[in-house]
C-alpha cells in the first residue's frame, strides 16, 4: 500500500504561483507512476501530468504545457507540482496519484490505484 498526502494548495491570483507536494510512503516508488489530476466543481476529475520515477519521463495535458512542471525527490519520496502563469480555469481540488507499474504513463483515473485526499486551489481573477 502506498500513502499520499497532498499540501500546499491555496488562493493565487491569476498569473501567480503555487507548488503542490505530495508526499508518498508505504512502499518504493523506483518502479511507479506518480500524477496529478484535478476537479472542478460540477465537472469529472480530469488527468493534469504524471512522472514515471525511474527515468523521470513525463505526459502533461495539452492545457498546463509551459505553465506547470512536474517533479521528484528520490530520497524524500515526494512529487511536486510548481504551478505557474496559474488561470481561473485552474481551480479545482488537486489530487495526487500513484500506479505501482511503469511501462506507460497513463492518463485515465481508473489507471492509477493510490490517492490523496486532494487539495484546493483557487485561482482568482
Amino acid at each position: 500500500q502506498v500513502q499520499l498526502v497532498e499540501s500546499g494548495g491555496g488562493l493565487v491570483q491569476a498569473g501567480g504561483s503555487l507548488r503542490l507536494s505530495c508526499a508518498a510512503s508505504g512502499r518504493t516508488l523506483s518502479r511507479s507512476v506518480m500524477g496529478w489530476f484535478r476537479q472542478a466543481p460540477g465537472k469529472e476529475r480530469a488527468f493534469v501530468v504524471a512522472i514515471r520515477w525511474y527515468d523521470g519521463s513525463t505526459h502533461y495535458t495539452d492545457s498546463v504545457k509551459g505553465r506547470f512542471t512536474i517533479s521528484r525527490d528520490n530520497a524524500k519520496n515526494i512529487v511536486y507540482l510548481q504551478m505557474n502563469n496559474t488561470k481561473p480555469e485552474d481551480t479545482a481540488v488537486y489530487y495526487c496519484a500513484g500506479r505501482g507499474v511503469d511501462w506507460t504513463i497513463p492518463t485515465s483515473r481508473g489507471a492509477y490505484d493510490y490517492w490523496g485526499q486532494g487539495t484546493q486551489v483557487t485561482v482568482s481573477s
